[in-house]
């Protein structure tokens, strides 16, 4: 870690600022009173809202043709996502003159050694826990900042402020092992199914690092961890489970008046109907964890009530875009086979007597072809099945692996492989249907069309 005291710098350059965990640390600098700008390869929606928020951005490789504030290696600080291409004339410029350089993990981890990290990590769940944990702080007179992973719903935005809190909730993000720069005092581990094993290489290494990550937490801490997960902890330690065994357990999830609703169990008491904004049996799930963390803080029962109930969910997690007596439309960014199961798990519980159509891209060839068994038998539980072409990310095409042979391996009758635009327009020929878009990559362009399209299809 770079001992660098933040204080000392004026600005602050992006490169990438358009990611989304990017653009929440160049709306905190903001927020403390810094000069914010920095480049992307696209404008996106997010861009635009930074720009709106007095963020210069823009769009071209500039190289040394940088605005005058960001030429002063004494009072710039540059941040730089991994995802940049080590050719950028900007970054080579920032390199050649001799500027501090953090990586965006680097500069969560100066935050969390300056205040109460809370720190959310999980191969699943994380960027619905974290919001949900934040929303839940930013209720109680606690508040937070946090750093999320995804546009929280209730305030519209990947960055929950507070100019007097001492707590900064952290989507820890294994990848690139990026979590292990954090400090945290407090951590929710949701899972640790293998993952990006591009990075880690094999499965054993994959858990190295959350036992590693375990480690950081600082020994007058907790780690609220879901029971099942071995992990050796030098600090208190509280596990929880739904429908399981544990300190903290949720059973009996119900919907009542189209609220999902459940009891939560913990040692000496029981908090009744407890109502949660938000279905899916996963968020239950998810909603045990933010509870076993928000009980140790102190938080009253009342106001984690009022949290878990006035939830609004994040962007591209189980978001119902559309309802009517005959097709529903949900959205959701499940790209691993543990998150498919828990989705499609979720879809059988809300909708029991309706078919079940999905429409996945695959994320990354590396992913598909580690996980294609794993994927074939998650998919093949759905009643319908659309794949499109993988979505490749930051990764070069690997020969044989692609839609079709993951297509070949699902035991569906019903499935094809489509282009995004053949998926569009099959959709608007079905009824009696709960259609869902999953995946992480650019499957998103697909929401708005498709809504337009069953809304058009409604009123004819």
């Amino acid at each position: 870690m770079k001992n660098v005291d933040l204080k000392k710098f004026k600005s602050c350059y992006f490169i990438g600022i358009g990611g989304i965990g990017m653009s929440a640390l160049a709306r905190y600098f903001k927020l403390i009173g810094f000069n914010v700008a920095g480049y992307d390869k696209t404008e996106t929606s997010l861009t635009k809202e930074l720009v709106k928020e007095g963020i210069s951005i823009h769009y071209d490789d500039n190289g040394s043709n940088i605005e005058l504030a960001f030429t002063n290696p004494e009072s710039c600080l540059v941040i730089v996502t991994p995802a940049i291409p080590s050719t950028l004339n900007e970054l080579n410029f920032f390199k050649e003159n001799h500027f501090i350089l953090f990586k965006r993990a680097e500069v969560l981890g100066i935050i969390t050694q300056n205040s109460l990290g809370l720190c959310v990590a999980g191969t699943h769940g994380k960027t619905t826990t974290s919001t949900m944990l934040a929303h839940i702080l930013t209720v109680d007179e606690l508040k937070c900042n946090a750093f999320l992973g995804g546009i929280s719903s209730n305030y519209n935005t990947n960055f929950i402020s507070s100019e007097t809190s001492n707590y900064s909730v952290i989507e820890a993000d294994e990848f690139d092992r990026s979590f292990l720069k954090l400090s945290p005092h407090a951590a929710i581990i949701t899972s640790i199914d293998p993952d990006h094993l591009d990075i880690y290489g094999d499965k054993s290494s994959f858990l190295d690092g959350f036992k590693a990550f375990a480690d950081l937490i600082q020994k007058d801490g907790v780690l609220i961890l879901k029971n099942g997960i071995d992990l050796p902890v030098n600090c208190k330690s509280i596990t929880y489970s739904l429908e399981g065994r544990g300190d903290v357990v949720g059973t009996n999830v119900r919907i009542i008046n189209g609220y999902q609703e459940l009891d939560i169990h913990f040692e000496k008491f029981i908090w009744k109907n407890v109502q949660i904004g938000i279905p899916g049996l996963h968020n239950a799930e998810n909603a045990i964890a933010c509870v076993a963390l928000c009980n140790y803080l102190g938080i009253s029962e009342e106001v984690i009530r009022l949290g878990l109930a006035s939830f609004k969910g994040v962007k591209r997690r189980f978001e119902v875009h559309y309802r009517s007596q005959s097709k529903y439309y949900i959205d959701d960014y499940a790209h691993h086979p543990t998150e498919i199961k828990a989705f499609v798990e979720s879809l059988r519980f809300l909708f029991p007597e309706m078919k079940i159509l999905v429409i996945f891209q695959p994320h990354l060839f590396t992913r598909t072809r580690d996980f294609i068994d794993e994927f074939s038998t998650e998919l093949s539980k759905v009643d319908e099945l659309i794949l499109l072409p993988i979505y490749p990310a930051r990764e070069l095409p690997i020969e044989g692996i692609n839609s079709e042979l993951l297509l070949q391996k699902v035991t569906l009758q019903k499935k094809s492989l489509m282009s995004p635009e053949e998926a569009l327009h099959y959709v608007s020929s079905i009824d009696d249907v709960v259609i869902a878009t999953i995946g992480a990559g650019d499957i998103d362009k697909l929401i708005d069309p498709i809504i337009f399209t069953l809304n058009s299809t409604n009123n004819a």
